[in-house]
């Protein structure tokens, strides 16, 4: 089949106009991949994990979230996870109480993850991670904010706003802009994107220490965006790239001795 000239501009045209349009529709299910479960199944890890509580909290004018809290000591510090973007963070459960942290840990469920309800978006975690803190802040004065992948723009921001003991950043980036930019580079991502998660322009302001893990065979965040973060952070900071990918870092023999080591002060 010949394509007319006209053609091929309408068919141009399409590709300029309709592939943006596309990306803009949908980022926000590239971005966010929730992993909701029912509450049978929430109810069956809880009968597993007998030690762990199950709680909820009901924000102003937004969905019931729920989040799982590993109680400390009593003079333990509180460490506030956020997952990637892809995460249900209740496999944790398991594997806490493997490496003796010395720490409680609130797992938080991200809106639409896990049992809470709700759809999330880059201002609902800001202000749900602000809800948790404040939750749980007067029961733990000491508190650390753990973000992986995804997650580490819901910490740093918390850590922008909120005071906090220290912070733990794994397979992080500067800014989901440049992580949009390297995947897609073919594409207006500046004047698409959202979500944007600008790290990068809040690191400067923070002041608490930095443990930053970083997958050196990272295909899906390349370290190289970990490390303009890490560069830009103003407080103490510690730089630990392991031998690993973006999904298997946690398996890596020195990743859970480097956390337990920093919640420890050392």
């Amino acid at each position: 089949m010949e394509w007319s000239l006209l053609g091929l501009v309408k068919f141009g045209a399409a590709l300029v106009v309709g592939v943006p349009l596309a990306a803009y529709l949908l980022q926000d299910k590239l971005i966010f991949l929730p992993r909701a479960i029912s509450d049978a199944q929430r109810e069956a890890i809880a009968a597993r994990h007998r030690e762990v509580a199950d709680v909820f909290l009901q924000v102003v004018e937004g969905p019931r979230l729920h989040a799982w809290h590993v109680k400390g000591a009593a003079d333990a510090p509180l460490v506030l996870y956020f997952g990637g973007n892809a995460e249900e963070v209740s496999w944790l459960l398991d594997e806490l109480p493997r490496h003796a942290l010395g720490a409680g840990w609130l797992l938080v469920d991200y809106r639409g993850y896990g049992s809470s309800g709700g759809a999330p978006s880059e201002q609902a975690l800001h202000a749900d991670a602000l809800a948790w803190y404040d939750r749980f802040s007067s029961a733990s004065p000491r508190i650390y904010a753990f973000g992986r992948s995804l997650g580490s723009g819901v910490a740093v921001r918390l850590a922008a706003e909120r005071r906090l003991e220290g912070v733990i950043l794994v397979t992080s980036f500067d800014s989901m802009l440049e992580v949009g930019k390297h995947h897609y580079p073919f594409l207006p991502v500046g004047l698409l994107l959202k979500h944007r998660f600008d790290s990068l322009s809040t690191a400067p302001r923070i002041t608490v220490p930095l443990l930053c893990i970083v997958a050196a065979q990272d295909a899906i965040i390349p370290p190289q965006h970990a490390q303009r973060l890490y560069d830009a952070w103003r407080g103490p900071k510690r730089w630990l790239a392991l031998a690993a990918g973006h999904n298997d870092i946690h398996n890596h023999p020195d990743y859970w001795p480097s956390i337990r080591e920093f919640l420890a002060g050392r």
